[in-house]
């Protein structure tokens, strides 16, 4: 990750890391030797930023394992274990969100892109297509959110931001057939990629639930290796309701991979550890601003970085 891509994402993080995390810090920083006291304002901060339970009492339990074979309890011993088991918790559930060859191996390289209204889901499309041309992939759109009535208007200032090419049809047109076609002229065209945006949709509402079942489908029977990745978009401000979205998704369809919007608005960047913990699907990309360029292939090492300000290298 470039160095300005780094202070993006720190930026980005700033409101999780001000809130949460340099409260930590300064726990630790207060503290001559570390006791128990210490590590129950630690754990009560950790629950604080939605890391989660499980997360939680993995991270003091290691804390305090190792504090026991020390007998300078400092400060120093404290961060080093914090940090390793922040990224551990990532790590176990990393997976880098595309390997050239994959994608050159299984082209049209087809992504459907779903979540709830309002998560952000299509200006990521667009972000993502942009992410992808620069990385040398010719990038085809396919508009299948033909429920709302501004959604091909909005996604086409993004089309046009990344300067990549989109299929779209009239308000009420079937989803299915939108995917369908966009994967067609796909395959005539030698595209690499294919983003498959889907309409916005109450994880509550079963019908709209069975359409996404039905576009993996007709995509399917078109390209027998697709789809090869859904990708759930989960605003970060939402913080326990995201997870409560994505159990409800994957009853209807095989996520693969979860994007996180809006991290640079919230300070509850905690979820990302609670998401990989109890779904056991890797996040994908993180959004940290309104920029074009500011949707960002997640990095485990980097993101704890970036909130504990530590140097990773060490």
């Amino acid at each position: 990750m470039f160095k300005n891509t780094f202070e993006k994402l720190k930026s980005g993080l700033a409101k999780t890391r001000d809130k949460i995390f340099n409260k930590i810090v300064e726990t630790i920083s207060g503290k001559a030797q570390l006791d128990e006291q210490t590590l129950i304002e630690i754990e009560e901060l950790l629950l604080s930023c939605d890391i989660g339970f499980d997360s939680t009492i993995q991270i003091i339990d290691k804390v305090r394992e190792e504090i026991k074979k020390e007998k300078d309890r400092n400060k120093e011993i404290i961060t080093q274990v914090l940090k390793l088991e922040l990224i551990k918790i990532l790590e176990n559930n990393e997976n880098k969100s595309f390997v050239k060859s994959q994608i050159i191996g299984n082209t049209p390289f087809v992504i459907i892109i779903i979540g709830v209204n309002g998560s952000g889901k299509t200006t990521t499309v667009g972000k993502l297509a942009y992410n992808l041309k620069n990385e040398g992939f010719k990038v085809m759109i396919g508009s299948a959110d033909t429920f709302r009535a501004a959604a091909n208007d909005q996604l086409e200032i993004w089309v046009k931001r990344a300067d990549v090419n989109m299929v779209q049809k009239t308000r009420g047109s079937d989803p299915s057939a939108v995917a369908y076609e966009t994967c067609e002229l796909a395959l005539k065209n030698n595209s690499d990629v294919v983003l498959i945006d889907t309409a916005g949709r109450l994880h509550t509402k079963s019908n709209l639930m069975d359409e996404l079942k039905k576009i993996s489908n007709v995509i399917n029977k078109l390209i027998q290796h697709a789809p090869n990745e859904i990708y759930l978009v989960i605003d970060g401000n939402t913080g326990q309701n995201g997870i409560v979205q994505a159990r409800e998704f994957m009853k209807y369809t095989k996520i693969t991979g979860i994007i996180i919007t809006k991290l640079d608005g919230t300070a509850k960047g905690g979820i990302i550890f609670q998401i990989v913990k109890e779904l056991n699907i890797p996040v994908k990309y993180i959004g940290v601003g309104e920029d074009i360029d500011d949707l960002q292939e997640f990095d485990a090492k980097e993101y704890v970085n970036a909130l504990l300000t530590l140097d990773l290298n060490n």
